[in-house]
C-alpha cells in the first residue's frame, strides 16, 4: 500500500538475545483515545512465523534493539518456560508497538490446536485478525475454518505472507493457495523484487514505486518501476484495483474505470482503507523477519488501514440478573466494562490479569466490581467482588510498564486481584455489568492424576485452583464413581502444560491410567442369604436376612420391596437391609463399579431379642448381596456416549471407517454446508479416551467432535477389559 506520509524508519535488528525485560523499557505516554488504538490478533498455523514476525516488529520500531530466538527462548512474546520448552507459543502474548502516533497492541496467539483458548481469548481481544502464512507452507485446515470463523463475525483481517527469505519460498504460490482457501477477495498489494535469487524489495502495486531493502542501511530505499516490472506486474495491479473499486462506495467509479480513466491512487488508497476496515477486502502483504522486507509497508496495513475500537460493536453485556444493560460504545467517558483475557500467577505480583477495556478509564487506585458467571462445570464458581486497583501496567510480553491509566480499546495489565479469573467481567462498583461469554472448546483428552503422598493432596489442590484460574479450557473432575481427579485437556500438548505448571509450583504428582466409570448388573436372578453373627460375651451383633434379586429393565434403576411375613425382622430392621444393600451395590460385587437396575426382595430373616441391631442388619444386607453375586453371572455395563463428529468431506470414509473400529454404530450424516459434513454415531467411552488425538491425526487437523452421555450397555465379552476401580 503507497505511504500516506513518510514511511516507518526500519531499523537492522542484529541477531542475538532481546534486552528487554525492564519494566522502565518505555517511557511512552498511554493513548488518551481510542482512535489512537489497533488491536490486531496475529493468527495462522504453528510455526507459520508470528512469534519471530513481532521481534521483527519490535525491533523494527525502536521497541527493542535486536531480535530475540526462539531457540534460545528469548523473545519477548514466548517467555512461559513451556513455550521456550516446546519450541513454540503456549499462550496469548501482547506486544504494543508504535507507528506514527498509533498504539498497535499486537496479540501474538499460539498456532497449535491444544492452545485454541488462548487464540479465542485473542480474538475476542482484538479488533482486526492479522493472518501469519508461512510461503514455504500449506495452508492447514484449521486456519482454513479460523478464517470463516472470522467471517461469520465480520471481523477485519489482512493475510501476511511470511518466510520469503528461505530457499523454498514461493511467494506466488503461496499467493496462489490463500486465494484457493480465502477467496478472490484476498489480492496482494506489493510483489516481490528478487536480486540473485533473493527478495530484496517490494513493487507497490498502487503506487508503482519499488522499496528496495538494503540489511546494512537504516531504512528503505524508494525507486519507481522500471518497464519491466511494470509490465510484469500490470496483470496484479488491475487486478487490484478492480477489487477495490468493487468495494468502493462510489458506484461511478467502475465505470469511470472501465471507460479509461486513471483512478487517483490516494482515491484508491482511501477505498482500500475503508473496505479493509470493514472487513470485505483482505490486503496480501509479504515480509521476511530475518531481513526486514515488508515490514515497513506491514506497519502502514495496521497502523492505517485496520479499525480502531471505535468501528467495532463491544459484546453483549448485562445486568448481573441477566437484564439487558444496552449497547454500549468505546468511549473512555462511558460506563467501565474490561473482560480478563489472560490470568497468570507471578511469585511477586500475586494473580495477574490482562483485560481488555471495551468501555470507559481504567485508574489507578479505584474500585472495580469482578464478577464471573458461567464456568462452575469447568472449576469455576460463580463468584462477585469488589477490588481496588492498586497498579496499572502496559503489558509487553513477560514485561510490565507501569501506566498511569487505561482508555477504552486499550489493553492493560492489573496485579494482585484476589478473585479475578480469566473470562471474568471487570466494571464500576456502583454499576456491575456482565459480558456475554465468548465461545470455548470443550477439553476431550483426560488426565487422570493423583498426589505422590497425602502431604502433597493439599498443595495440588491450591496450585489447580490457580492453574485453572488462568486457563478455561481446562476441566477438573472429581469423578465420584471412580473416585479419580482427572484434568480434562485439549490435548497431549496443553496436558504437559499443565502438568508442567503444576510442578513448577512444587507439586509433586503423578499420572495413572483413566479408569473408565463402569457399573455392574445382575444377568438372571439369584438368592442370597446373609448371616452376621458374633457373640463372643458381652453385646454381641445378631442379624439375618434372606433376599431375592432379579435384573430390572436398563436404567430402571433400583428398587426394594419387603415381603417378610410374621414380623420376622421388625420394621426399623428392613431399612437396615435395604442400607446394607444399597452400600453394597455402591461399592460393587465384582470388579468394584456400582451396581445397578436390579430389584430386591427381602423374604425372610431372624432377630435377636438384645443383639439385633441397625449395623448388624446393615452387615447382613450386605452378605446378602454378595452371595447372591456369587451364584449369578455379573455383567460389566460400560458408558456409550452420543458423539457428532465434523470433519470435511475428504475425510468421511476414514472417520467412517475408524469408528467402526473402536465399535462405534452409525447413526446418521448431514451435509453443513461448503465442505463439510457431520458424522453422528454411538461410541463407548472407553474407545474415546484419546479419540481427539487420534481423529486430529487422521483428518489432518480439521475434525473436531463433541459428546454427550447416553447410556450405560454391556461390555462385549470380546472387548478389551477396561481398568477396575480401586
Amino acid at each position: 500500500m503507497p505511504a500516506k506520509g513518510a514511511k516507518v524508519p526500519v531499523r537492522n535488528p542484529g541477531r542475538g538475545t532481546s534486552d528487554l525485560r525492564r519494566s522502565d523499557a518505555s517511557d511512552a505516554a498511554p493513548p488518551e483515545r481510542p482512535e489512537k488504538i489497533r488491536n490486531v490478533a496475529l493468527v495462522g498455523r504453528s510455526g507459520s512465523g508470528k512469534t519471530m514476525l513481532t521481534e521483527a516488529l519490535l525491533a523494527a520500531t525502536g521497541a527493542i534493539s535486536r531480535k530475540g530466538s526462539i531457540a534460545d527462548g528469548t523473545t519477548v512474546s514466548d517467555s512461559d518456560p513451556s513455550a521456550i520448552h516446546q519450541q513454540r507459543s503456549v499462550s496469548l502474548s501482547v506486544v504494543p508497538v508504535a507507528v506514527d502516533g498509533v498504539k498497535v497492541n499486537l496479540l501474538d496467539t499460539p498456532g497449535y490446536t491444544d492452545f485454541t483458548g488462548e487464540l479465542r481469548a485473542g480474538l475476542r481481544a482484538a479488533d482486526a485478525a492479522l493472518f501469519v502464512v508461512s510461503a514455504i507452507d500449506d495452508i492447514d485446515a484449521a486456519t482454513t475454518a479460523l478464517w470463516a470463523e472470522c467471517e461469520r463475525l465480520r471481523m477485519p483481517r489482512a493475510v501476511v505472507i511470511s518466510r520469503l527469505d528461505h530457499p523454498r519460498a514461493d511467494f506466488e504460490a503461496a499467493l496462489a493457495r490463500c486465494r484457493a482457501a480465502f477467496g478472490d477477495s484476498v489480492l496482494p498489494l506489493h510483489l516481490p523484487v528478487r536480486a540473485g535469487g533473493a527478495v530484496t524489495g517490494l513493487l507497490g502495486l498502487l503506487s508503482g514505486t519499488v522499496s528496495h531493502h538494503d540489511p546494512g542501511a537504516p531504512a528503505t530505499a524508494n525507486r519507481n518501476a522500471d518497464d519491466v516490472e511494470r509490465a510484469a506486474s500490470e496483470a496484479a495491479r488491475g487486478a487490484l484495483i478492480e477489487g477495490i473499486i468493487a468495494e468502493s462506495e462510489d458506484e461511478t467509479l467502475m465505470d469511470r474505470y472501465l471507460g479509461g480513466e486513471e483512478i487517483a491512487p490516494e482515491v484508491l488508497v482511501s477505498d482500500l482503507e475503508t473496505a479493509v476496515s470493514r472487513g470485505s477486502f483482505y490486503p496480501v502483504l509479504a515480509t521476511s523477519a530475518e531481513t526486514g522486507v515488508g515490514l515497513a509497508e506491514l506497519l502502514e496495513v495496521l497502523s492505517g488501514a485496520f479499525p480502531s475500537p471505535v468501528e467495532r460493536e463491544l459484546p453483549a453485556v448485562t445486568g448481573l440478573d441477566g437484564t439487558p444493560a444496552g449497547r454500549l460504545s468505546c468511549d473512555p467517558a462511558g460506563a467501565l466494562l474490561g473482560e480478563v483475557v489472560r490470568t497468570t500467577i507471578d511469585p511477586f505480583l500475586g494473580r495477574v490479569c490482562l483485560v481488555r477495556v471495551f468501555s470507559g478509564t481504567l485508574r489507578e487506585d479505584s474500585a472495580v466490581h469482578v464478577v464471573g458467571h458461567g464456568l462452575a462445570d469447568r472449576g469455576h464458581e460463580d463468584h462477585d467482588s469488589d477490588e481496588r486497583i492498586a497498579h496499572l501496567y502496559s503489558p509487553l510480553g513477560s514485561g510490565l510498564r507501569p501506566v498511569p491509566y487505561c482508555v477504552a480499546g486499550d489493553i492493560c495489565a492489573l496485579p494482585r486481584l484476589g478473585t479475578a479469573e480469566t473470562g471474568d467481567t471487570i466494571s464500576a462498583r456502583e454499576t456491575p455489568l456482565l459480558i456475554e461469554p465468548w465461545d470455548m472448546p470443550e477439553p476431550l483428552l483426560p488426565v487422570a492424576v493423583e498426589a505422590a503422598s497425602h502431604g502433597d493432596e493439599d498443595a495440588l489442590a491450591k496450585s489447580l485452583g490457580k492453574v485453572t484460574a488462568g486457563d478455561p479450557t481446562l476441566r477438573v473432575e472429581r469423578n465420584s464413581e471412580t473416585h479419580q481427579l482427572v484434568l480434562w485437556c485439549m490435548g497431549e500438548a496443553h496436558a504437559e502444560v499443565v502438568l508442567g505448571r503444576l510442578r513448577d509450583q512444587g507439586v509433586n504428582l503423578q499420572t495413572v491410567e483413566v479408569v473408565t466409570p463402569l457399573r455392574e448388573t445382575f444377568t438372571t436372578a439369584a438368592a442370597g442369604h446373609g448371616r452376621h453373627i458374633k457373640q463372643s460375651g458381652g453385646h454381641g451383633q445378631y442379624a439375618v436376612c434372606d433376599i431375592e434379586v432379579a435384573p430390572l429393565e436398563r436404567g430402571a434403576g433400583f428398587e426394594f420391596v419387603d415381603k417378610t411375613v410374621g414380623g420376622v425382622i421388625p420394621g426399623p430392621f428392613i431399612t437396615s437391609v435395604e442400607k446394607g444393600v444399597r452400600s453394597q451395590m455402591q461399592k460393587g460385587v465384582s470388579a468394584g463399579f456400582p451396581v445397578v437396575d436390579i430389584k430386591v426382595t427381602l423374604v425372610g430373616g431372624k432377630t435377636h431379642s438384645v443383639d439385633s441391631s441397625d449395623a448388624a442388619f446393615q452387615a447382613a444386607g450386605a452378605l446378602a448381596l454378595r452371595e447372591a453375586a456369587a451364584a449369578t453371572r455379573i455383567q460389566l455395563l460400560e458408558p456409550v456416549s452420543a458423539v457428532t463428529i465434523s470433519v470435511s468431506d475428504d475425510y468421511v470414509g476414514a472417520v467412517m471407517s475408524d469408528l467402526s473400529s473402536r465399535r462405534g454404530r452409525l447413526t446418521g450424516t448431514s451435509s453443513v454446508g461448503g465442505e463439510g459434513t457431520e458424522i453422528s454415531a454411538e461410541v463407548p467411552d472407553q474407545e474415546l479416551l484419546r479419540y481427539g488425538i487420534e481423529l486430529r491425526a487422521l483428518t489432518a487437523g480439521s475434525g473436531r467432535f463433541r459428546r454427550s452421555y447416553l447410556r450405560h450397555e454391556p461390555v462385549p465379552a470380546t472387548a478389551t477389559p477396561p481398568a477396575t476401580r480401586t
